[in-house]
């Protein structure tokens, strides 16, 4: 009896484990989905644009940054995309990059980096998001 009861889990725990049809519990729905991903962006950027690692080392660089990100996250009207755009200073010119939720984000953020690194110096590529 004890051989036929071992005998009959093994069988049982072989079927169980030689299934043809996969186990996929993911769900999708008829709506096509948008990668998240930005990729195209990258990619058009990859080629000439500025990235973090142009930022300048010189002290004065350091601290326009600094000045301008410092800016950025004492105001509460930004959104957290507005708030973590990129800023590379080097050689004394800013350029800002990134997205950003409106038009009045990327005016504030143009208007903190001029008035840390003066009104020529800035080149203000923020790309506001279509919603």
């Amino acid at each position: 009896m004890k051989t036929f009861v071992t005998t009959l889990i093994l069988a049982s725990a072989l079927c169980a484990c030689n299934k043809d049809t996969p186990t996929d519990t993911t769900q999708t729905t008829g709506a096509s989905v948008t990668a998240p991903d930005n990729t195209r962006t990258n990619a058009r950027d990859r080629a000439t644009s500025i990235t973090p690692l142009d930022q300048g080392n010189d002290p004065a660089d350091l601290d326009t940054t600094q000045a301008i990100r410092k800016a950025l996250m004492a105001d509460s009207e930004l959104s957290t995309n507005a708030k973590n755009v990129k800023i590379i200073t080097n050689q004394g010119v800013v350029t800002l990059r990134g997205p950003v939720s409106t038009e009045a984000e990327k005016k504030s953020i143009d208007a903190k980096a001029r008035a840390a690194a003066g009104q020529n110096r800035v080149d203000n590529q923020l790309d506001v998001q279509a919603h």
